[in-house]
């Protein structure tokens, strides 16, 4: 038996998705609009972190350095540092995103994904880079370091 790549059922579910997806639509403009502010969604987010860190360790040491930021009134911009950390924050986003706006009570947000080239670097800091940040700040660190020979290897 020889099989086509063309699955009638398949399209017709797929007219039905589309469908679906303009009643959604419709659905949320009735909905509350309320405002939110940063402050409410940084919030949320280390809320989200705190639970995860407990939860699930590996999604939380995945998605520790996005950022989120309120970028419109009914937008959210979140920074990612690479594709595979975004796959992981895919795993918990839906339920994230449905919780912050049931809490907010505003069901029109939208969220843009952009990736935080800046936050893909990340610093290993060793002891004499440490010393050197303080004795920046304190000037008097490095007049001792010179006097005692600190061994920051």
């Amino acid at each position: 038996m020889i099989s086509s790549g063309f699955s009638i059922s398949a399209f017709l579910n797929k007219e039905d998705v589309v469908a679906e997806e303009e009643e959604v639509a419709e659905k949320t403009e009735s909905l509350p609009q309320n405002h939110f502010t940063e402050t409410d969604l940084q919030a949320e987010w280390n809320l989200l972190l705190k639970q995860l860190q407990k939860k699930d360790t590996f999604v939380f040491n995945a998605i520790k350095t996005f950022k989120l930021l309120k970028s419109g009134e009914n937008q959210i911009t979140v920074l990612f540092p690479s594709d595979s950390a975004k796959s992981e924050f895919d795993k918990v986003s839906r339920e994230f995103f449905n919780h912050f706006k049931t809490k907010v009570h505003n069901f029109s947000i939208g969220v843009v994904y952009k990736r935080d080239i800046e936050n893909l670097k990340i610093e290993v800091m060793t002891k004499r880079k440490i010393f050197e940040k303080f004795a920046e700040k304190n000037p008097l660190l490095k007049d001792l370091d010179d006097l005692m020979r600190f061994d920051l290897t």
